[in-house]
């Protein structure tokens, strides 16, 4: 249940305006990396989707471990929201659905992913303050621009309203317009001294570059993967693997884990 909330004018002088100021240019540009274009054309695939989904999870499962140790943290306390906003449970459950019981054998995870879950873990570490900054970016776009990529998913592979779907579900969030409010005034309300604000905006804009590295992984391992698959469909018979679609594309997925530097990450 969400408590209460006083509305703050807007001013450049909070910090959520500072970041989002800040971050404006890496918004664009995250939002015209392939990958992203093609979810908003409505041209994403089941399995881009999935590989997505495993980024997700491990991006998550990082940022929500540190959120949960460092939740009395002075910075991080009045932006900690674990029952309306955690997403590591609702990405178990889509992977489960789409990779069945045994699905932590079978995540896939880019190197850059790798990076991201790495940087989270770090300033968890040594610097909790700046998990403002990731928290800010990822759940406040989770139910923003998340709601539409939800409704697009839906569509574009013909899914139901709950089957693979549950990350762009927020049970606890009754009004995501109110709860947003409720966190930027919360966020605005962090006393932070003039160098830790000047480290969380960098870290913001880190955040997003983190983010478009992650979607520029993804797309080439699914464009390597694709481009393989191909080469082997094309060789004659007595040379190629079984032609069944998913060999194909584990066998162009197996090269471009080789090519662009990914880790199979057993969870």
């Amino acid at each position: 249940m969400i408590v209460p909330f006083l509305c703050f004018p807007s001013a450049l002088s909070d910090l959520s305006e500072q970041i989002k100021a800040a971050t404006k240019d890496n918004h664009v540009r995250a939002e015209n990396t392939q990958l992203m274009l093609s979810y908003q054309k409505g041209e994403i695939t089941l399995v881009q989707y999935k590989v997505l989904l495993c980024s997700l999870y491990e991006i998550y499962r990082a940022l929500e471990d540190e959120l949960d140790r460092n939740a009395s943290h002075p910075a991080v306390a009045p932006i900690y929201f674990p029952q309306e906003l955690a997403r590591v449970e609702s990405l178990e459950r889509d992977l489960e659905h789409f990779f069945g019981s045994e699905w932590r054998k079978r995540v896939i995870v880019p190197a850059a992913t790798l990076r991201y879950g790495h940087r989270l873990r770090q300033i968890g570490r040594e610097n909790p303050e700046l998990l403002v900054a990731h928290a800010y970016t990822r759940y406040l776009g989770d139910l923003s621009g998340g709601q539409v990529l939800g409704k697009i998913t839906q569509k574009s592979l013909g899914l139901s309203s709950k089957e693979g779907l549950s990350f762009f579900h927020f049970p606890g969030v009754s009004s995501p317009n109110r709860f947003k409010q409720l966190y930027r005034s919360r966020m605005n309300s962090i006393e932070l001294t003039e160098k830790e604000k000047a480290a969380v905006l960098e870290e913001a804009v880190q955040a997003f570059e983190l983010n478009i590295q992650v979607f520029d992984d993804l797309q080439k391992m699914l464009s390597v993967a694709t481009e393989t698959a191909d080469q082997h469909k094309d060789r004659s018979p007595a040379a190629v693997l079984p032609s069944s679609p998913i060999v194909q594309f584990t066998v162009g997925l197996c090269v471009a884990l080789a090519t662009i530097g990914v880790g199979m990450y057993a969870l």
